[in-house]
């Protein structure tokens, strides 16, 4: 144990070291005026683009230092930035926003109650037997649920002050113009045309329902981050809700395909239902956070329960009706909802549902003040984006033929966040670009290259330099910069 003994010198030294540096130095003192009023700071004549490159390299030279602690005691492997990203978070967000004796308080609590969790082993209690080892997966974001749900900004941190707005500010949307429905039309035909014109390429119709069914998935997604202002980090739990939903409902009660694929998408709602009552009465990271404690405790759920979900091994054998057994009529079916689910989401966003969704968005104490239940909105949007999220997942189940624990991890919510923001939060067109853009890249990278993963990075990395505003948020400024100019110039004509 000498090693562990030495981490536990460490652990509170290096506490010490960078409290000292918060509150006992200048660097501290304008690092904690900036956080709090970035403008005045700035107009006191700090560079602040040095001071939070500073602060940046500082947190970077922390992970380091952690990670190069941590290998004596497992191996480096590929999983480990992900697992200690997640890890990181739960801890920052338990302790409470800003603390930094709180973070270190709640690595503590979480690692013991870990620890207690793998020397309880499989306890009998009142004859049945309980595996506290197999909590070990989810302790932690079990943990993160209970604090969050009893105290929402953390155990050391403190209430947010009221504010104006709970998002930034964006121009309105508008109605689609004669051009975008002429556009969309054409694109609607060419998708219907599709499988025939490949049809010597059945891998191409298989590629094209990957598109379309992350298209919904993401417009989902996009339907609370933009509209509503909540960012979700656990998005797949709807998806993959739908999925299994679809599955359990084909294998266990021995349901028709159409059936399971109209129940699916409720089991997904029921979800959404459940979970975002609690996330909606938390805000900004916190809501993002518990959004994620509730995915991981589905997709733990899911991996654990051998005898109704497979497992680690999933569900197999979920294929369409007989009808749909041709890969051609799947993809029209999957075109035709996807459609209606795109169009759906699009319709609410312009009813006075919408509009009022997006009003809290922008202005919480406005939209409070003349008498929009805010909170209820936002629990609404929740599970009309877990429907969407549903459907998609219960596509994707039967285009499969399968599905596995994977459709409820981290990555996958992680690829929907990563679509949304590619095609351009500001748009309603920016979630199917992105979707469509992120899954051919990934497919024609790794299809084509050993080193997809490091590609694909570099590739995502050079459309968010060329195009800061998402692909289809760029062109949009572009087009609307251009009409711009062309009336201002026929105004002075």
């Amino acid at each position: 144990p000498t090693y562990d003994l030495f981490l536990i010198v460490v652990g509170p030294l290096v506490l010490g070291v960078v409290w000292l540096l918060l509150t006992r130095t200048r660097f501290g003192t304008l690092v904690r005026a900036a956080t709090q009023d970035r403008e005045m700071v700035s107009a006191l004549g700090v560079n602040q683009a040095w001071l939070f490159t500073a602060v940046f390299a500082l947190g970077a030279m922390l992970a380091g230092l952690g990670g190069a602690l941590q290998l004596p005691r497992e191996p480096a492997t590929l999983e480990m930035d992900l697992h200690t990203i997640g890890a990181a978070f739960v801890v920052v967000v338990v302790g409470g926003m800003g603390s930094i004796p709180g973070a270190y308080a709640a690595a503590l609590l979480i690692s013991e109650i870990k620890a207690i969790c793998i020397w309880l082993g499989v306890v009998d209690v009142f004859g049945v037997s309980i595996s506290f080892s197999k909590l070990t997966l989810v302790v932690d974001f079990l943990v993160m649920a209970v604090v969050l749900v009893w105290r929402p900004w953390g155990l050391f941190g403190r209430p947010q002050a009221p504010s104006r707005y709970v998002g930034m500010q964006e121009e309105p949307l508008r109605r689609p113009g004669k051009a975008y429905l002429v556009a969309a039309a054409v694109l609607g035909l060419l998708l219907v045309a599709a499988p025939l014109i490949t049809a010597q390429s059945p891998y191409t119709t298989v590629l094209l329902i990957d598109l379309l069914i992350a298209a919904l998935f993401a417009a989902s997604l996009h339907f609370i981050m933009g509209p509503a202002g909540m960012h979700s980090f656990g998005h797949a739990a709807y998806f993959g809700l739908g999925a299994y939903g679809a599955a359990l409902l084909v294998r266990s009660l021995g349901l028709p395909m159409e059936i399971a694929l109209v129940m699916a998408p409720l089991v997904a709602a029921a979800g959404a239902f459940i979970y975002g009552w609690f996330a909606v009465r938390l805000s900004g990271v916190y809501l993002a956070m518990l959004t994620l404690a509730f995915a991981q405790i589905t997709w733990a759920i899911t991996y654990q329960w051998d005898s109704f979900t497979g497992g680690s091994n999933g569900l197999t054998g979920v294929w369409p009706a007989e009808w749909l057994a041709d890969k051609r009529m799947y993809y029209w079916l999957t075109l035709a909802l996807v459609g209606l689910g795109v169009w759906w989401l699009r319709r609410v966003l312009f009813s006075p549902f919408g509009y009022a969704l997006r009003a809290g968005r922008d202005s919480l104490l406005r939209a409070d003040a003349i008498g929009i239940d805010v909170k209820r909105m936002q629990w609404a949007a929740f599970v009309v984006a877990g429907t969407a999220a549903g459907l998609a997942g219960a596509l994707y189940a039967f285009s499969k033929g399968s599905i596995s624990p994977e459709s409820l991890a981290v990555g996958k919510s992680v690829d929907g966040l990563v679509m949304v923001l590619l095609g351009g939060i500001q748009t309603l067109a920016g979630p199917v670009v992105g979707a469509v853009t992120f899954t051919w890249l990934h497919d024609t990278v790794a299809r084509n290259t050993d080193y997809w993963r490091a590609m694909l990075g570099a590739i995502i990395l050079i459309l968010v330099l060329l195009f800061p505003q998402g692909i289809a948020g760029t062109f949009k400024q572009i087009f609307d910069n251009m009409r711009d100019a062309k009336n201002t110039k026929e105004g002075k004509a």
